[in-house]
Order: C-alpha cells, then structure tokens, then sequence
C-alpha cells in the first residue's frame, strides 16, 4: 500500500511535526520568560496560548479542507507548510509575551497538515484500506513528536531559543521537499466546483448536521478527543499526585506512549483491522480505552498506571483511523479535504473543552474544600463517555455497512 506518493506525504508529515514538536520543551520557559509573573501567572499565560492555538484550528481546519477540495492538495499543503515556518520565525523573534499570541494563532491557522494529508490518504486509497492509510499519517505524526521533543530538549540547553530556529528552518525544508518530490493527488475533474464550495467552520458544522451517519461518527470522534486531550492536559499533575512521579517517570511514560502509537497506527492497524473490520475496531478500541480509564480512576499502584499506557494506545490507535476511514466512504474525492478539515475542526474543539473539563475536575477534587478526595474521577468520567463513544460508532458504523449493502462493511 506504500507506494512513492504516500511514502513522500509521510516523510513530509514527519518533518513537520519534528519540526512543531522541536519548540514543545521549551515553550513554557519562553512564556515564563517573556510573561514575568510566578508559576501559577505562567500557567495561565500558557494555558490561554494554547486555547488560542486550538480556536484558530477549530476555525481554520474546514477552510484549508475545503481550499484542498477545490485547489488541490499539494498547494495547500505546501502553504501550510509554509505558514507554519513563519509562525517559527515569530516565535523565534519575539520580544514579548504578545508575539507568541500572535505566533500561536498562526499556527493554528496553518496547522493544516493532518487534514490535509488525510485527504490526500483518502485519494491515493482503496476504501478498505484507508483505516491503514489514516493509520499511517497517525504514525508519522507519532513518530514526529517522538523526535521534535527530544531535539528540542537537547538544543535548549544550548539556547531556549535555538529549537525554535531549528523548527523555522524544517518547515521551509519540507516546503522545497514537497514542491520537488510532491505530486497532486486530487485530479482536475474531482475538484469541487467554485460554486459549490463552501467555507468556515459552520458550514462544516451544519454540513455534517445534514448527514445523519457522518454526524454520529463525528460526534463519537468529539467524544473520543475530548477525554484523550483531557487525559494529556492532567496526565503530570495526576501522576505525580497519585504515585509521586518525577519528571523522569512522566517523561519516560510519554516517549512509551509516542513509540506505542507509532507501532500501533503505522503496523498494527493494517493487521488488526482488516481481521475484525472497522465496526468492531471502532467498538473494541473505543472500550478498550475506557476500561484503561476506569482502572486509572481507581488505581493507587504506580507500575499498573505505567502498564495502562499500551493497551490505552492500542485501543485508542485502532478505532481512531477505522472511524476515519468509515466517514471517509460517506463522501466523494471533491469532499474529501472537507471532511477531514471538519473532523480537525472538532479535533480542535476537543483540544479546548479537553483540558478545562480534566483540570476543573482534578482540581476540584483534589482541593482541600472537596466533598471527598478523588483525583481519578475525571478518568471514571473518562470511561463512561469513551463507552459511549464505543457505542455511538458502531451504531453508526452498522447503519453504513446496511446502506452500502452486504460485504461494505465488516461487522
């Protein structure tokens, strides 16, 4: 199923998120500095950044899809590319806390890689191998995170600001790569007409209200994403509360969760899902996740939280592209870049709900005034909704495999 095309798509998504992943380290540091203020005004400075960062996406996400649908895929992917450089470059420059506002918003703007190599997946795939397809883009963002923060946290010892000037220099590589190597995968007479195109995020919202099964696989993705961005926003400060993890056990369980995704999505969904089919992945990984949260939200032993980490990624890296892969069939090539520029938008809707819901939570529970002391009950919360997620999916996902008649499906 590699083949030249997805193979330069993929390196092209690896650059990028190497290079976003560079500044991820030492971002904090470059808030602190530039914020003034303690730890607690950092935090806030930092957290309002990165609602922005996740607004602008929740906007911009439908606009660059529905811009791929009607431009094509490789511009689009190589302005983004190129907007995400300049974003560095702010980054790198800035004299004041203000200019990493700016920076942030510009990245989320231009963060359009994955819905658009997503798209770009959709068009150089058969149907039944897109869970594959989506699999593989989800490795080469894992495998770009593996890698951005590791170089990031080596080249700021060196200078705070050194891997932000490393990211700048990545993403306007990867813009000469994709313009030499690169090849359109949308053809002319797939592209969406200039009349029929539509733009913004509520176009995208109200587009998918009007198809009822692309409507409940989004609205289980939404569910999905919002526990995951949940779990990430308080996974340090549940960890160390609850099993008095350091920085090097926090560390050392996000690179195991980084290479888990990348086997998982780059090798094991190819494998696991063509034997089970979407439906039941989208049902199996959703519940397998849940279960993971409903033991983290009891669990006071520290090597079982450790342990956790696998089959959370397994389940989570399995029903994630055959939910994808399932919406993806319910649209044509020209809607496409559409689709997954909608699911990025609630991708970054997630990523704002997320971590208010998971640290208004912890907090909440973990303060002294608390009717009763429980830091896992955002993961009990977690469970719940991650079951019905499981159950909204598959729903979905059976209704489409009798619309499409026998043997589209397999459930």
């Amino acid at each position: 199923m590699i083949n030249s095309s997805t193979l330069i798509v993929l390196v092209t998504v690896v650059i990028n998120m190497t290079g976003v992943g560079l500044f991820w380290p030492i971002l904090p540091s470059l808030v602190a500095e530039l914020g003034g203020g303690d730890v607690s005004h950092t935090a806030v400075l930092y957290g309002a950044i990165s609602v922005v960062f996740a607004l602008m996406q929740f906007l911009f996400a439908p606009v660059m899809g529905a811009l791929s649908d009607r431009h094509g895929r490789r511009p689009v992917l190589l302005v983004a590319l190129t907007g995400m450089g300049f974003d560095s470059l702010l980054l790198a420059f800035a004299p004041n806390i203000w200019w990493i506002f700016a920076g942030r918003a510009l990245g989320g703007i231009f963060g359009a890689t994955f819905s658009v190599a997503n798209a770009y997946m959709a068009d150089v795939s058969r149907g039944e191998d897109r869970a594959a397809a989506f699999g593989l883009v989800g490795a080469a963002f894992g495998l770009g995170f593996i890698i951005g923060p590791l170089m990031g946290g080596v080249l700021g010892e060196i200078d705070i600001r050194l891997p932000i000037y490393t990211a700048a220099g990545l993403s306007f590589v990867n813009v000469l790569f994709g313009y030499l190597f690169l090849k359109e995968s949308l053809t002319p007479e797939n592209r969406q007409r200039s009349s029929d195109a539509k733009f913004g995020f509520v176009s995208a919202l109200s587009w998918l209200a009007s198809r009822r099964l692309t409507l409940l696989l989004a609205i289980s993705l939404l569910i999905a994403n919002t526990m995951q961005r949940g779990l990430e926003s308080i996974w340090v400060l549940f960890t160390g509360f609850q099993y008095d993890w350091g920085s090097r056990e926090a560390g050392v369980s996000l690179a195991v969760v980084g290479v888990s995704f990348v086997i998982v999505q780059g090798v094991l969904v190819r494998r696991i899902v063509p034997l089970i089919g979407e439906v039941k992945a989208i049902a199996f990984g959703f519940s397998l996740s849940a279960a993971m949260y409903l033991v983290l939200a009891f669990n006071e032993t520290s090597w079982i939280g450790f342990a956790g980490i696998v089959p959370h990624v397994l389940g989570w890296g399995i029903a994630g592209p055959s939910l994808q892969a399932l919406a993806s069939r319910q649209v044509g090539p020209a809607q496409q870049g559409y689709l997954q520029g909608a699911f990025t938008s609630i991708a970054g809707l997630a990523a704002i709900m997320g971590p208010a819901v998971a640290t208004g939570i912890f907090g909440f529970f973990t303060a002294a005034g608390a009717p009763f002391h429980f830091p896992g009950a955002f993961f009990l919360l977690g469970g719940l909704l991650l079951f019905l997620a499981a159950g909204i999916g598959a729903l979905a996902g059976r209704e489409v495999g009798r619309e499409s008649g026998p043997g589209s499906v397999n459930s």
